[in-house]
Formats: structure tokens, C-alpha cells, sequence
């Protein structure tokens, strides 16, 4: 491949082997020659005078498309279509005569762009599944280790990690119900004709409505579609296109969120994404070990999120029946939505697949947390051994900033507890004390939330598709 011309990063560094199959020139016009097969198919079925012959003839030739013909036409025609007729017409000369008989340029663009998206969605349904997996056994894992939580990444109450992740698994499941919504009515477009009246089918079938209404059917059927859309200009509705976006820009959404936290849980060392052996973080700094992959993610999400509005924008300004101002854009907007996508659920399944947890990290910062969270139960234990609730409450008060400007101005470790176990008003010892800091006392019930819901996914989600799990990602870059 020539390095003088622009690359996309997308087919390059980021997405995977399987979606750009699906983007590629070869199934998409592949594609167009398959429903050129299937319409002579159903014509021929309906009663038309097309051959067995023909028919094989084009089938023959579905794969070993003739591109340069192709672009040799289009620039006499400029029609991308009518380029590609002519150049099958060329492989398939008994067949030529009725290729595309009938049709219109979306019923080959339109149906395959269909087909594509659909099918780009079912590898995205994949991969959010694995990344779900992966995420549940991380859950269950570190179900029951003690962190802590943040509030306007401020200290908070305790939670455990394993119930972090649980909120990261929260999300892909509901995008991944949006994304099963939407494949359940997939529609193809049909042959609607040029306003979507079918009225050139209805001439070919000398005003047979029935044989119409049939051809719509037979096409969707043998294409592997149960529907069609009922009505139609001369395109699919673009609102297709926005909503497929949409799911997109929803799953960037979760994934951003997720690099988010970790690239915040890096800084504080508590959890780390897998750096590789080799790895270099900083040209200059060589110690660093930058979140490389989470920023990525975050990177190629908000393309996505940014991307949503295309399409948006493209369903909103249709004129009419049909317009065209929506094929250079679409070409463009709906691929590396789903290509970046891709990519973004690659690094996921990278990531999630190699978090590296630092306990003691995280008991650490616990420890210089935890004192404060702990005075409530402090008080109430000085209070049962014979203190004066306001009055201890007032001693809390003032040590707790005494303790908090030793941390701040000085730099000093946390020290309340000594100031509460030296002050003999709290009649507490060291052991009781110690008792009331337990950090499993203070994550409330969320090692059995953590529990009932990775059983819950993988019952309601993972089990039911077993056959798709056990993908893995290796980054190339």
C-alpha cells in the first residue's frame, strides 16, 4: 500500500479485522450482486422471462468483482451504480439484458447499507458481551474488597471494588439491550422503487399488486430479513442511520465513563490497565506508566459521541421523496462509527482483561480516610462506656481539624485516633479501638449487591449466549 496518501487510523491502527471486512469495497458490492441475483431470482419466480442460465451466470460472478471496469465507467457516468451494472454486465453477457430490471440505485445501495449495518451491529453485540464477562469475573473477584468510594472525587463512604465494577457492567447492559431492541426489528428496505410507489414493478408485472407485494417479500426472505419497512421514499428512512448512531454514541458513552475511573484510580495506584513489557510511557519521562489505553478510549469515544450528530442532522433535512445530499456524508459517518466503536470495545476487552489491583494501595488511603469516617461509630462506642455524647461529639470536632492540618499544612500522617485514645474522656482502648476500623464495617451490603448481580448477568445475559464468549484483544499499537 502506497504511503503517499492519507490513511485512516481507523483501518490502520484501531479497528479490528472483522469489522473493516464488513466496511470494505468487497462486501459491499458483493453485496449489490447478490440482490441483483435475488430480485432476477424473484422476478423469474413471479413469472418474468429470465433464465436459469442467467441467473447462474450472474451467481458466478458475485465475488470477482471487476473494479477496474467499474472505475473506468464511473468516470464517464458518474453513477456509482450504474458503473457497477455495467462492469457485471460485462462479466455476465447472457445475463446483462435483465440485471437490475426494475430497480432503482438504492435498492442495491439502500438494502446493503442495511445489511452492513446489521451486521456490524452483531459484532458489536459480540464484543460487548465478552467485555461484560470479563467485567463479571473482576466483579466477583474483588466482590469483597474494602475501597474507597468518591463523591466529586472527594473521599467517601467506603464501597468495595468489585462493586465499582458492577456500576462499568451496569451500563453495557443497557446498551446492550438497546442494541438487541434494535436488532429484533431490523427491516430490509425492500424494492420500493423511485418515490417508494413500486409503480415500475407494477409495469413489469402488468398491474399484478400481489406479484408486487410478493417480490418485496421474496427479496427479504431469501436476503435472510423476515420484514420489510412497510412504506418508504425512495431510501430507507435516515433515521435508521441516526439511530444506529445513537446506540453507538451510548456504548462510547459507558466506555468513557470507564476510562474515566480508571485513569483516576492510575493516579491514585489503587488499579492500573496492563502495561506491556516494552511499553514506553513518556518519550521523556521514563518512568512513567501513563494510561495509555484508557485515554485512547476516551479519545476514539468522544469521536463517536461527536460523530451521533451527523446522521442526526442528515435525518432532518430530507427533502421529500429523495434527496442526495445525504450519500457523501453517510459514506463517511455511519463506517467510522462503527469502526471507531470497534476499536473503542477492542481496548475494553484489553483493559478488562488485565486490571491490575493494588490492595495495599488502596488499604493505605483507606487508613488516611478511614478515621474520620469511623468517628460516628467512635462516638457511640465512648458514649455506652459512660461519656457525654455533646461533649465527645464537640472533643471529635476539634481533633478531627487538628488531625486534617497535620495531613493538609504538614504533611503528616492522620492522627485523630491517637488524639481520641489520649484523651481518657473516650474511656477507650487501643483494642476497641482498633475494632471500630474494621473497612468491612463500613461497605454496607456491597459484597452481596456485587454477588446478586454478576449471578444476574450471567444467568439473564452470559449464559444464554455461551457461543459468542471467550474473545480477546491484543492491541497491535
Amino acid at each position: 500500500m502506497s504511503k503517499s496518501v492519507y490513511e485512516s487510523p481507523l483501518n490502520s491502527r484501531y479497528a479490528g479485522d472483522e469489522m473493516k471486512y464488513i466496511f470494505s469495497p468487497d462486501r459491499k458490492f458483493s453485496a449489490w450482486r447478490q440482490l441483483w441475483v435475488t430480485l432476477a431470482e424473484s422476478e423469474q419466480q413471479l413469472g418474468l422471462d429470465i433464465s436459469d442460465e442467467q441467473i447462474e451466470e450472474m451467481k458466478a460472478h458475485i465475488y470477482d468483482i471487476n473494479y477496474d471496469e467499474a472505475a473506468k465507467e464511473e468516470k464517464i457516468c458518474r453513477h456509482d451504480v450504474m458503473a457497477h451494472v455495467h462492469a457485471f454486465g460485462e462479466q455476465c453477457k447472457k445475463a446483462k439484458p435483465i440485471i437490475h430490471l426494475g430497480a432503482t440505485s438504492c435498492y442495491v445501495g439502500d438494502n446493503t447499507d442495511v445489511i452492513i449495518m446489521h451486521e456490524a451491529l452483531e459484532v458489536i453485540r459480540k464484543k460487548l458481551i465478552n467485555v461484560i464477562n470479563l467485567l463479571c469475573n473482576f466483579a466477583e473477584k474483588y466482590k469483597d474488597l474494602p475501597t474507597l468510594g468518591f463523591t466529586h472525587f472527594q473521599p467517601a463512604q467506603l464501597t468495595t471494588v468489585g462493586k465499582r465494577a458492577t456500576l462499568w457492567i451496569q451500563d453495557l447492559v443497557m446498551d446492550l439491550e438497546c442494541v438487541d431492541a434494535q436488532l429484533k426489528k431490523k427491516k430490509l428496505l425492500g424494492c420500493k422503487g423511485t418515490t417508494g410507489t413500486q409503480a415500475s414493478f407494477l409495469e413489469l408485472f402488468s398491474g399484478d399488486v400481489e406479484k408486487v407485494k410478493m417480490l418485496d417479500r421474496l427479496i427479504a426472505e431469501k436476503m435472510g430479513y423476515s420484514d420489510v419497512f412497510a412504506v418508504s421514499g425512495q431510501t430507507y428512512t435516515r433515521k435508521l442511520d441516526s439511530q444506529m448512531l445513537y446506540l453507538l454514541s451510548g456504548i462510547a458513552q459507558s466506555a468513557h465513563k470507564f476510562s474515566n475511573d480508571i485513569r483516576l484510580l492510575q493516579n491514585l495506584k489503587e488499579i492500573e490497565e496492563p502495561f506491556a513489557k516494552g511499553q514506553i510511557g513518556s518519550s521523556a519521562m521514563a518512568y512513567k506508566r501513563n494510561p495509555m489505553r484508557s485515554e485512547r478510549m476516551a479519545s476514539l469515544a468522544r469521536y463517536v459521541i461527536a460523530d451521533t450528530m451527523n446522521p442526526m442532522m442528515t435525518a432532518s433535512e430530507q427533502w421529500l421523496e429523495r434527496t442526495l445530499d445525504d450519500s457523501a456524508n453517510k459514506r463517511i459517518s455511519v463506517p467510522e462509527a462503527f469502526l471507531a466503536t470497534d476499536a473503542i470495545l477492542n481496548i475494553y476487552l484489553n483493559i478488562s482483561d488485565g486490571l491490575v489491583v493494588y490492595d495495599k494501595m488502596i488499604e493505605k488511603h483507606i487508613a488516611a480516610e478511614l478515621p474520620f469516617m469511623a468517628t460516628e461509630n467512635i462516638l457511640m462506642d465512648a458514649v455506652l462506656a459512660g461519656g457525654d455524647r455533646q461533649d465527645l461529639h464537640e472533643k471529635i470536632r476539634v481533633y478531627s481539624m487538628q488531625a486534617g492540618e497535620q495531613v493538609k499544612v504538614y504533611g503528616r500522617e492522620n492522627d485523630l485516633l491517637t488524639r481520641i485514645l489520649n484523651d481518657p474522656a473516650f474511656c477507650l482502648t487501643e483494642q476497641k479501638l482498633k475494632k471500630s476500623l474494621d473497612p468491612k464495617k463500613y461497605v454496607g451490603i456491597a459484597p452481596i449487591q456485587t454477588a446478586e448481580y454478576v449471578e444476574f448477568v450471567r444467568e439473564s445475559i452470559l449464559l444464554p449466549n455461551k457461543d459468542v464468549l471467550g474473545v480477546t484483544s491484543e492491541l497491535s499499537v
